[in-house]
């Protein structure tokens, strides 16, 4: 009896430790049971679609054509901003998109470095964005432009990485370096990447179990951000009664945020830092933009990747933290740089 009981109470624990750490399956957009599609969107070669954005100035009137890829928690709705005059001047055309299983865009379970990369290929194939174009990558969307040097460089006619998050097991990194940086995360994220690396199928049951804390930077911990970050949130985006929408994960926690770090801090096909340059002849330019005050992405890492790629362009801002590009005038230098080769110093404010 205490046996069969043993084995009643094992077997019940094992089921539930299953459905546990198994994420639901996605409410795709245009299914019975999940959201609408409201957004443009293109179908893809492997039957996804993906949903895109378009401003600035008409494309069709386009002297440079970028691809703003969005970062961890974002959409199709996040844009550069820029002002006005320099978009009409420069005549610039933007298309924003729902990376796989963010917003309206069909989850991928295929999702890599790679896949982000022909992603962006078909986009802007679909959209007419010509044999080159630009691409603008922020925070996490940054592994997308790191793909597109890596898979598609015939097709950029620039890349700009801005505060591009860290893999800190790409191998080229020396260990005490990369371990230095990793223990100045807090403790709970330092624990949230570990997880992500190392056991993959476990990220769920760890993001959504509620016994420790987990991500800071998925609950927007006001530790994560530098003070610099803390006068633009208070001053740039409750003035333009900005928020983080819903929709950006409405299809499932899982297939956006979580599949998100499982690409961004799992095992790479590639080194970065073994890249040669893929543009011998100058035919585009690679620029990163780091913040001093970041606290999320370590700066002290991407002065040694800046070093070993010495053909990308390495812009540090001394009073910036991770949300740089929402700092007054930081937009315009970004696209100026890129578009115009603009010269800025290593180290700006």
């Amino acid at each position: 009896m205490i046996a069969k009981l043993a084995l009643v109470l094992l077997v019940g624990f094992l089921g539930w430790s299953f459905e546990s750490i198994r994420p639901p399956p996605p409410k795709v957009c245009g299914s019975p049971d999940g959201p609408p599609v409201t957004a443009s969107r293109v179908r893809l070669k492997d039957g996804r679609h993906l949903a895109y954005k378009e401003t600035g100035v008409p494309k069709e009137k386009a002297a440079f054509k970028i691809v703003v890829i969005h970062g961890f928690g974002g959409s199709r709705n996040f844009s550069v901003p820029a002002s006005k005059d320099l978009v009409e001047q420069l005549r610039i055309y933007f298309v924003s998109y729902d990376r796989a299983g963010y917003g309206e865009s069909d989850p991928n379970p295929s999702r890599s470095v790679k896949t982000e990369a022909d992603d962006i290929e078909q986009l802007a194939d679909h959209l007419g964005l010509g044999q080159r174009f630009y691409v603008i990558g922020v925070s996490m969307g940054t592994h997308s432009v790191w793909g597109c040097l890596k898979y598609i460089p015939h097709r950029l006619a620039g890349a700009a990485l801005v505060v591009p998050v860290i893999n800190y097991w790409w191998p080229s990194f020396p260990s005490n370096l990369s371990t230095e940086a990793y223990k100045r995360q807090l403790v709970q994220d330092q624990w949230t990447l570990r997880v992500a690396h190392h056991t993959p199928s476990l990220l769920y049951w760890w993001m959504t179990q509620k016994w420790v804390p987990s991500s800071a930077v998925a609950q927007r911990h006001p530790e994560i951000f530098s003070p610099s970050d803390k006068k633009i949130i208070q001053h740039v985006i409750k003035k333009a009664n900005f928020s983080f929408e819903d929709k950006a994960t409405q299809q499932g926690v899982y297939e956006s945020l979580h599949r998100d770090m499982l690409v961004g801090f799992g095992t790479w096909d590639f080194d970065p830092m073994d890249m040669e340059n893929p543009f011998p002849n100058g035919e585009a330019s690679v620029h990163i933009w780091q913040g001093c005050e970041d606290r999320l992405v370590p700066f002290t890492l991407q002065q040694f990747l800046a070093k070993k790629l010495s053909w990308i362009e390495y812009h540090e801002v001394s009073d910036a933290g991770h949300l740089l590009l929402l700092g007054k005038g930081r937009s315009d230098t970004v696209l100026r740089a890129l578009l115009l080769g603009e010269n800025t110093s290593t180290k700006s404010s």
